[in-house]
């Protein structure tokens, strides 16, 4: 070989490993995981299994649990997401709170031959493959034992066609198809072989930027420090005194779904303080006494919900406080409605057993209610006295340091993209990125072999199934399949 072939192929080798050394950085390096706060994962698990529940043969129910609320007809929301997300690989790893229990086939004895729990759904994808997990606690259909496991592989899911790289916040997947595993089938109790089409998946979560650093944190801690400042210069508590306190009701599900519902085609409106967790309202800011040696508590609470819809439907409960004596509690409100009126009406009767404090925090937690002769006036004799309501939730804070228990947390609302036509040809791999506060077109964009980063923007997977609608619930509801 001439030495002039010798030095030209050394240029080329020389240039080749200069081009690859200016790319290494781009293509090894990956970006840190991002932190997944704050969300919600809407799936109705098996529309068909909870008409079997609810239905004239399992003549059965479900109550949700830790916050789950419902999200639209057959859907359940799961809450307050939590993990991490690499735009990179577009691995993702989300964990949802909130929980469903479904009984049926009641037997003489008073038990259910049909007991299932799923709770605490968990998404995870990684390399193109995506599977949902969630603990179980199930009664086998065929031996009656019951077996509980956390964070079964319940379903896959099919992510064909799914970009998850280069996404910013929030990240939305919408009715995602979804297969019962193997190992789901056996937590299931029997009542569905592997492969088994589920309820397809829904999820939006929100991403902070960067790992950790930013305003957020650092807002954090001003305000803490802030906070204990305020500490240090506040007098000590009187015995008995309530620092703060907050007490959550959703009223009833069936009720809420009424007043949303194809029937009354209303709403609700949350004033002076109020918040709305999705399964429920907060009401916050209590004040008041608590006498744990005389298991008595008095509290007042700010906040009012008024609920307007179509036939006459108007009803504003306001001044909310809960008294306590002897293990029974009553939640008051003021009412104002067209057919009854009352300050201070008992609302709904719940336990209060065993109050004290920890950690100077004195909580009930989805304690059972029933609905007085009062509450039944107040929402129009819709229900009978002794019905039974959403559960109570309460959390009374005796010292300055003692916090409250956060409400579900749904994070940021995720307008979804448009759907594609039909008829146009798609790339197999497609996402499309808006920001969440535009009606703007979202555009489709093809992700090939390199890495899409769309910096500050939502990103939203173009996966849409049309479904049938389901006729709303009356006022009543279904007592089968109340929470």
């Amino acid at each position: 070989m001439s030495s002039s072939r010798r030095a030209a192929r050394a240029g080329a080798v020389a240039g080749l490993g200069a081009l690859f050394a200016a790319l290494l950085p781009i293509t090894s390096a990956h970006a840190e995981d991002r932190t997944v706060q704050g969300g919600r994962l809407d799936w109705g698990i098996k529309a068909s299994f909870q008409s079997y529940v609810t239905g004239p043969i399992a003549k059965g129910s479900y109550t949700l649990r830790n916050g789950a609320a419902t999200a639209g007809a057959s859907q359940f929301r799961f809450h307050s997401a939590k993990g991490s997300y690499n735009p990179d690989t577009g691995a993702l790893n989300a964990g949802f709170s909130g929980g469903v229990h479904f009984l049926g086939h009641k037997k003489p004895t008073g038990e259910y031959e049909l007991d299932l729990t799923i709770s605490r759904p968990t998404v995870r994808i990684s390399g193109g493959t995506g599977t949902l997990y969630a603990d179980m606690v199930s009664k086998a259909k065929s031996t009656g034992k019951v077996t509980t496991s956390a964070q079964v592989p319940l379903a896959s899911l099919d992510l064909s066609g799914i970009g998850m790289k280069g996404g910013g916040s929030p990240i939305a997947l919408t009715n995602v198809p979804a297969t019962l595993t193997s190992q789901g089938a056996n937590a299931f109790a029997g009542y569905y072989a592997a492969g088994t089409p589920l309820d397809p998946v829904s999820l939006s979560t929100d991403v902070l930027a960067g790992s950790g650093s930013g305003s957020g944190s650092g807002s954090d801690s001003d305000k803490s420090g802030d906070k204990d400042k305020k500490d240090e210069s506040k007098k000590e508590a009187k015995a008995g005194r309530i620092e703060d306190a907050a007490v959550d009701w959703g009223v009833r599900r069936t009720f809420r779904e009424y007043v949303t519902g194809s029937i009354a085609k209303g709403k609700w409106a949350l004033t002076d303080g109020a918040q709305d967790g999705g399964a429920l309202f907060r009401f916050p800011e209590g004040e008041g006494s608590f006498d744990q040696q005389k298991q008595t508590l008095d509290a007042a609470f700010k906040g009012s919900v008024r609920f307007t819809g179509e036939h006459g439907l108007d009803i504003e409960l306001s001044n909310f406080a809960v008294g306590a004596k002897s293990g029974e509690a009553t939640l008051f409100a003021d009412v104002a409605s067209e057919d009854f009126t009352k300050k201070k009406a008992g609302l709904v009767t719940f336990k209060a057993k065993d109050l004290k404090a920890t950690d100077g925090l004195v909580t009930l937690t989805e304690v059972p209610s029933k609905l007085t002769a009062d509450g039944a006036k107040a929402f129009g004799n819709m229900y009978k006295a002794g019905t039974a309501m959403d559960p109570v939730s309460l959390a009374v804070a005796l010292t300055d340091k003692a916090e409250l228990p956060a409400l579900p947390d749904l994070g940021s609302e995720a307008s979804a993209a448009p759907e594609a036509d039909p008829k146009a040809e798609k790339p197999k791999t497609e996402a499309a990125a808006a920001t969440s506060s535009t009606s703007s077109p979202a555009l489709p964009i093809g992700i090939g072999a390199g890495v899409l980063l769309l910096a500050g923007a939502a990103f939203f997977v173009v996966r849409k199934r049309r479904t049938a609608p389901v006729a709303a619930a009356s006022p009543e509801g279904s007592d089968s399949a109340d929470s």
